[in-house]
């Protein structure tokens, strides 16, 4: 199982992978650049090259940037559409320099007007994003809760990667918590079967890359986007369980973004979810 947790940079790559050592987490993400503002520290070369051996001796993959929740890639033409294109075009060329396999993204909001937002997406997208060549980390998509103007419900990624003509370096990024706030009740095992079919449905398995694995903190179909502590909100220890015990999301990269006071607190999370987590010959098939 490829498990951890949302970790800080701020310190240097090497101070994340002792980080990383502490919680026994063997993947980690973190935010491209300041997650409320433009600001992004520079990562020498020197450290770089350290960190690529480091991280092979602690088996740590693959590795996530997320971009900051400032960037609103659907936004109309302006400021704010450029930030979007000019932090996405940025980063992309950030995380593959250290070699990071994914870059993730909340897709955008819309101003009233849902179909125009996701045509922006998909033009911006295309520019700042497609149009850098190869080797460049993977764009994945993350679900939403549809919290007021929010994109990312499965039919929004949908027409979001249609209209970019299923490009295979661009897919999808669940979230347990926005999921279950948007309507897919996650906490029983045919939930969770009914999900997996219609991500294939809507845009196939094998676009499908990694889950922020949180709880959540509001009701089912309530789309408001509160985080809970693994086994400490709706979703309970029974809801996990089902999650990483179904036998396509358990093959997925699980990220936890629980609220902490400190990172070290994720070490109890992480060996409780390895805890509810079965052998591959125990999952339940349906």
């Amino acid at each position: 199982m490829r498990l951890g947790a949302h970790l800080s940079i701020a310190k240097g790559l090497l101070n994340t992978v002792t980080m990383a050592a502490e919680i026994k987490a063997n993947t980690f993400q973190f935010f491209t650049r300041n997650p409320r503002g433009g600001a992004a520290r520079t990562i020498p070369a020197n450290e770089i090259t350290a960190w690529q051996e480091v991280r092979k001796k602690f088996d740590l993959y693959p590795i996530a940037g997320h971009l900051p929740y400032t960037v609103n890639l659907g936004a109309t033409l302006g400021r704010q559409q450029e930030f979007a294109r000019m932090v996405l075009y940025e980063d992309t060329l950030r995380v593959a320099a250290i070699g990071g396999e994914y870059l993730i993204t909340h897709p955008g909001h819309h101003d009233g007007d849902r179909e125009a937002a996701l045509k922006r997406i998909i033009q911006s997208i295309e520019e700042a994003y497609l149009s850098i060549p190869d080797p460049v980390p993977m764009l994945l998509l993350e679900t939403m809760a549809g919290q007021g103007k929010e994109i990312g419900s499965l039919e929004d990624l949908r027409f979001i990667l249609a209209g970019l003509g299923w490009p295979e370096r661009v897919g999808v990024c669940l979230d347990s918590a926005h999921l279950f706030a948007s309507g897919w009740d996650l906490r029983t095992l045919s939930g969770c079967s009914q999900l997996v079919k219609e991500l294939e449905t809507s845009f196939g398995l094998e676009k499908v890359k990694v889950m922020h694995l949180n709880d959540s903190l509001v009701p089912l179909g309530s789309h408001r986007d509160r985080h809970a502590g693994i086994g400490r909100g709706e979703l309970g220890r029974e809801g996990i369980a089902n999650i990483v015990n179904d036998r396509f999301f358990s093959t997925l990269t699980l990220i936890l973004e629980t609220p902490v006071k400190n990172y070290k607190e994720y070490g109890d999370e992480i060996a409780l979810v390895k805890q509810l987590n079965l052998d591959d010959d125990e999952k339940p098939v349906l």
